[in-house]
């Protein structure tokens, strides 16, 4: 399963548009195919992410505690 929310482009405009808090984050390719997920301030991780990592699309789901995103993690995947 997946979040169920419209993929964004990974680029610094949405890296700018990311809360600063935490939640759960699905990476995607070029295709809208789903490559992976994480937990992590959205922010910081999608930084991250956007300077390392091979993803071209990102979702996202805030969460109000890490551990909070880490049982909606449960929920989605």
């Amino acid at each position: 399963m997946s979040l169920r929310k419209a993929w964004r482009d990974l680029d610094r405009a949405t890296v700018g548009a990311a809360p600063d808090r935490y939640g759960v984050y699905e990476l995607g390719d070029a295709d809208g195919e789903s490559i992976g997920y994480a937990v992590g301030v959205l922010r910081d991780e999608l930084k991250e992410e956007l300077a390392y990592g091979d993803a071209v699309k990102v979702r996202w789901t805030v969460a109000e505690s890490r551990e909070h995103a880490e049982r909606l993690v449960d929920d989605y995947f």
